[in-house]
């Protein structure tokens, strides 16, 4: 008799600006995924939050219209209950059964997903689920946060600044001030906590980085501003595992304009290609050398900030004087980096076969951990609690 397939759940979508991208990756994965050995529950997060669930949901063409006016799935709520762990239906039919997964695998790009709110779901209701944890997620999404990981960890970042929107609200003239202080043009202006490039600008001149920050400061409460590096080309590379880690080949990234921009990363190359369609060099035209230093850099960097599964290390790189710096970790990288991986002798499906086993590994090493104490502070405080 066959071994019963496992259930995996795949979360997309939510409330992010990186929603449509979400949905690429996640029709990437049922497209890939070993139909043999697994069981697909596709788990759509509208964009107001409802979670919803049905066999459509798998399909490219239900979401021409993002309302899904044509689909009448079923809303599901997620029981963050060590008890439960599973998903309930929402309507009081009878006919709706809740959905339990062997394990959660997020495919949520940027905010309520990447950020570690999604993971911390997942762990208050004790599930396996693939990818980083809370801490490896929340780090790898805040611009700023990484960047102080990073450089305690040794690694080179460029010059920055940050500050609050409340900040730069209340006296713009002497954060300019600050920052041309601080870092020579041209400079890069970002939100802290977004990806995919949204929102994030080149300014020449404190005309245009006021322009800038006005516009990242929509989006995140604090906004960085890096000193920009000239004649510097991009390369890529990605991390799989969990505490024994693998690197991939290199990419470099080919770019229209100053800026890697939204454009050029998901809508090149065909509707379900997601960053897979990116013009780019695999593997990226740089000496053994050079390869071999960014990998390794690339391990520390996922180690760094605590990462799990896959992700993708992105750097500057100056390859006439062979200077590198980190510009940013994705732990949630977009099309899993399968083409990068693709590159490295792992097919596209062992790569989604891989992340369940490394998801179910970690799920494993917590469930070794303490997380209570028992102790007789209660009995201790019940004749007052004023000491």
């Amino acid at each position: 008799m066959s071994n019963p397939k496992l259930k995996v759940a795949v979360i997309f979508g939510s409330r992010s600006v990186e929603h449509e991208v979400s949905i690429v990756t996640a029709m990437q994965v049922f497209e890939n995924i070993n139909r043999e050995k697994y069981e697909v529950i596709p788990v759509y997060i509208d964009k107001s939050g409802r979670w919803l669930i049905d066999k459509k949901l798998e399909k490219l063409e239900s979401y021409k219209n993002l309302k899904l006016n044509d689909i009448k799935a079923p809303e599901y709520f997620f029981a963050a209950s060590t008890g439960i762990k599973a998903l309930i239906p929402k309507s009081a039919l009878k006919f709706l059964s809740k959905i339990s997964a062997d394990i959660y695998f997020p495919a949520v790009h940027g905010t309520f997903g990447e950020d570690g709110t999604l993971q911390g779901l997942l762990e208050m209701a004790d599930v396996p689920y693939t990818g980083s944890g809370v801490a490896g997620s929340a780090v790898g999404m805040d611009k700023i946060i990484q960047k102080s990981v990073f450089k305690d960890a040794g690694l080179p970042v460029v010059k920055s600044v940050w500050f609050l929107k409340s900040e730069w609200e209340d006296n713009k003239i002497a954060l300019i001030k600050n920052i041309e202080s601080n870092l020579n043009y041209p400079v890069f202006v970002k939100p802290a906590n977004l990806g995919s490039s949204v929102a994030i600008s080149k300014a020449h001149g404190a005309k245009e980085l006021e322009e800038a920050i006005n516009v990242a400061s929509q989006f995140d409460k604090r906004v960085l501003v890096e000193e920009g590096k000239e004649n510097i080309i991009e390369i890529n590379c990605s991390v799989l595992g969990n505490d024994e880690l693998t690197a991939s080949v290199c990419e470099q990234p080919l770019k229209s304009e100053d800026i890697l921009s939204y454009e050029d990363k998901y809508m090149k190359g065909g509707k379900t290609k997601g960053m897979a369609g990116l013009s780019r060099l695999v593997p990226a035209p740089i000496s053994e050398e050079l390869t071999k230093k960014i990998q390794e850099m690339s391990k520390t960097a996922f180690r760094a900030i605590g990462a799990s599964g896959v992700a993708r290390i992105d750097f500057l790189v100056d390859d006439k004087n062979n200077n590198v710096w980190v510009n940013e970790i994705n732990t949630l990288p977009g099309s899993l980096s399968f083409y990068l991986w693709e590159k490295s002798n792992l097919s596209f499906d062992e790569l989604i076969g891989r992340l369940i086993v490394l998801g179910f590994e970690r799920h494993k090493e917590r469930q070794g951990l303490m997380f209570s104490y028992d102790s007789d502070l209660i009995s201790k405080v019940a004749g007052g609690t004023k000491s």
